[in-house]
């Protein structure tokens, strides 16, 4: 059976509205996809589950307070403007591709999501002290950590969508970091996982 938008507001128990604001942009993405490769042609035929409720199931995770949510790689969206439309405050989305840039400016005016867009390698961000720091297919753990931990508050988190390479990802990035890690099994696939890091240092330089 395909899980469609109404699947996904059962599952999340989102509002109506914010669910017409997803279908939106849902519609849009699927518009833009016959001239930018946004999504996997594949994975776009299970658009509901594999890319909003894996985006959505990370907001329950996200800690109150205040301070940005930084999604490392946005590409289409996912997770910072999912997150960003279903109610999470000041959300930067940070993407090198230009063109991507253009869809995620589109979509956030036709969804109406409040997010800052920045056009622009993650090396070259302004200065920022995040709280959260999300990132989903982009790049190793490892990697990913040394990208974060250059703009994540001393208390801040990471929350990281991985898939079933997540055990071996972990090992080889414990070389090089200490943090705690949470492993929550993904709401989306059986392969998946949301990881959240915290207490994160730098810890030897790996060997």
């Amino acid at each position: 059976m395909t899980y469609g938008p109404e699947a996904f507001a059962q599952d999340t128990n989102v509002s109506r509205e914010t669910l017409d604001r997803l279908i939106a942009y849902a519609a849009l993405l699927e518009k833009w996809q016959g001239s930018i490769n946004l999504v996997s042609r594949k994975s776009l035929n299970d658009l509901w589950r594999r890319h909003m409720l894996d985006s959505a199931q990370i907001l329950t995770h996200i800690p109150a307070g205040e301070g940005p949510v930084l999604d490392l790689g946005s590409g289409a969206g996912f997770p910072g403007l999912v997150l960003a439309v279903l109610g999470t405050p000041d959300v930067h989305l940070v993407e090198s591709d230009a063109r991507k840039c253009a869809f995620l400016r589109e979509a956030a005016r036709v969804v109406g999501a409040n997010v800052t867009i920045h056009n622009r390698r993650i090396e070259e961000l302004p200065a920022l002290q995040a709280r959260v720091v999300t990132a989903r297919a982009l790049a190793s753990t490892c990697v990913l950590l040394s990208y974060a931990t250059e703009y994540l508050d001393n208390s801040g988190i990471c929350l990281f969508l991985k898939g079933q390479a997540v055990e071996d990802e972990l090992t080889t990035a414990k070389k090089r970091w200490i943090f705690r890690e949470t492993l929550i099994p993904s709401r989306s696939g059986d392969t998946g996982w949301l990881v959240r890091l915290e207490g994160i240092t730098h810890g030897r330089d790996e060997a």
